[in-house]
């Protein structure tokens, strides 16, 4: 089962949207990495809230070693939920340039 931590829109340069959980509700943007080149190991994306800019994490272009599709991968980091992994995927209804992101939780 997975659960939508955010619904994102598509901008020109990365992604706006809503993180929300039971606890938590914080308007962040997803933005491209201007210090990403193709011989770094910088993300691909930073994550930053809103409010007050902060970065709450990363993501990386990823590809899928079962369907050779792309995907981004998300890292989100913050003392109110400790470390999130998610993944970035069209939203539901196949409505252009709407994304969610999904909660990957930690295999037991």
């Amino acid at each position: 089962m997975s659960a939508t931590i955010a619904r994102l829109t598509q901008t020109e340069k990365g992604f706006v949207g809503t993180l929300a959980t039971l606890a938590i509700r914080c308007p962040i943007t997803i933005v491209e990495n201007a210090k990403k080149d193709d011989n770094s190991q910088e993300p691909d994306y930073r994550v930053l809230a809103n409010r007050n800019g902060f970065e709450l994490g990363a993501a990386w272009v990823r590809t899928s070693q079962r369907t050779g599709a792309e995907y981004i991968s998300v890292s989100l980091r913050a003392p109110e939920f400790g470390t999130l992994y998610a993944n970035i995927a069209p939203a539901p209804g196949g409505k252009e340039g709407e994304y969610v992101m999904i909660w990957n939780p930690p295999a037991h």
